[in-house]
């Protein structure tokens, strides 16, 4: 899939969404850009890789996942104009332990962990973009783990329907009945309660 996107108007896009950056600061950091095309899924970072990347999605999703006991277990969804990136790899320089996947034809842009220090030693405007991005990316780990621990199966989905409607024709239902800690079956009997309870 070869597609010409403006990288211009994407840094736009990231600076009106996240927190506003300088002009010299955007230039700098479309400079450091790389853009990515996958036209089916592909797996971005492996258990045990080092991650030194993280990637900004333009177009299409991405999840990342654990194997636990050759099961597979959802963590993180990632959509349009969200960042995604190994966090534990990425921020403390170890193995990953868990899988990036891009699950359908789309645009991610990459950029490289060494940009990103450059970027925030050089303009304060970046360091504050990046530390909203970290923030957002805590905030939603801590709504997950609230819902894990305190909403029932039917509120957890509509929780997730709320905040993503279209997620089901987008991701395959074992990987949001994993996101959600519950099984396949249960997410049926939630999808289609006349089948049945």
């Amino acid at each position: 899939m070869k597609v010409n996107i403006d990288i211009n108007q994407i840094v736009e896009t990231i600076s009106d969404s996240y927190s506003p950056l300088t002009a010299a600061c955007k230039a700098d950091l479309a400079k450091g850009l790389k853009v990515l095309d996958f036209d089916r899924s592909a797996i971005l970072v492996r258990e045990g890789q080092y991650a030194d990347k993280s990637y900004f999605i333009v177009k299409g999703c991405a999840r990342a996942y654990y194997l636990k006991d050759g099961k597979d277990i959802t963590d993180w969804f990632a959509f349009e104009n969200d960042f995604i990136t190994a966090i534990n790899s990425f921020f403390l320089n170890v193995p990953s332990p868990h899988f990036i996947e891009i699950l359908e034809p789309g645009i991610l842009l990459e950029l490289s962990k060494d940009k990103v220090e450059q970027l925030s030693d050089k303009y304060h405007d970046f360091e504050r973009l990046a530390k909203v991005v970290v923030t957002k990316t805590l905030l939603q780990l801590q709504q997950r783990v609230v819902s894990i621990q305190f909403e029932t199966a039917l509120q957890k989905y509509e929780n997730l329907l709320k905040i993503r409607p279209d997620i089901t024709q987008r991701i395959p239902l074992t990987h949001i009945a994993s996101y959600l800690g519950i099984t396949l079956e249960t997410l049926s009997r939630i999808r289609n309660p006349k089948n049945g309870i």
